[in-house]
């Protein structure tokens, strides 16, 4: 399986400015696990999924192909960070209770990884992958960031990946029995300077950086900057959070 490294370089603001996934959503992954030995937190990033998990289960293997990524995370005495990619996770047959996948099912989503997936979990086991897509915000700030999203980065910045994301993983390949997943949100209120932090973690920016050696927020900086023209004071954004889950194995 090929491998994309997007994330690598923006690391540090990937940690500090993404979101954070609430905890109904982790309540309703835990209330579907059975058992609570071994988690396998894949794509762990800088560990968030894995810190949230860790505290339920004896361990917790977290796994991402980007060292830099894992050098971001937090360490706690039962999480053990890997450099590893999906479809080779440094794990026994037979042995996760549960596997997570958090906004990157899409960068990897076929037979290798699944095939992966079989191989490790235990009998009837819970894989479950969540993401979510562009945020929600009142109109006018929307607009500009609707700009910037499609018509500045567009199809030439966001690998093709991202429409999976775009269709809330409608048409991701996921070769096993769904089980539904509720929708769960996300909700913060922002300030200026954390907007431009979290803008600056896409892929599809720095992609635009590396080609141009310009930053394309910076086209659609001026808009910003009227709209928001207190940079201290916060707007509300949120994201809706969707999601594939299924038992392996039974």
């Amino acid at each position: 399986m090929s491998y994309k490294d997007n994330f690598s370089q923006q690391a540090p603001s990937y940690a500090k400015f993404r979101p954070r996934y609430p905890q109904a959503l982790y309540d309703f992954i835990l209330k579907n696990v059975s058992e609570r030995n071994l988690a396998w937190d894949c794509a762990t990033g800088n560990g968030q999924v894995a810190t949230e998990l860790a505290p339920h289960f004896t361990k917790v293997i977290a796994t991402d192909a980007s060292a830099a990524q894992i050098g971001q995370a937090q360490a706690m005495p039962n999480i053990e960070y890997l450099v590893a990619k999906a479809d080779q996770a440094p794990l026994e047959d037979n042995s996760v209770d549960l596997i997570t996948v958090g906004q990157a099912l899409h960068w990897f989503a076929g037979e290798p990884f699944y095939s992966e997936v079989r191989r490790v979990a235990k009998s009837g086991a819970l894989l479950i992958c969540f993401a979510y897509g562009l945020f929600k915000c009142d109109q006018e700030l929307y607009d500009i960031l609707e700009r910037l999203y499609a018509d500045i980065l567009g199809d030439a910045y966001w690998d093709p990946e991202r429409k999976y994301v775009e269709k809330a993983y409608s048409t991701i390949p996921f070769p096993f029995d769904e089980i539904a997943v509720p929708y769960f949100m996300m909700e913060f209120a922002w300030d200026y300077d954390t907007l431009l932090g979290y803008l600056h973690s896409w892929s599809a920016v720095q992609k635009y950086i590396k080609t141009h050696q310009s930053n394309p927020i910076e086209l659609i900086e001026a808009d910003l900057k009227k709209y928001w023209s207190n940079p201290q004071e916060t707007k509300t954004v949120r994201w809706e959070i969707f999601g594939k889950m299924a038992r392996i194995g039974k």
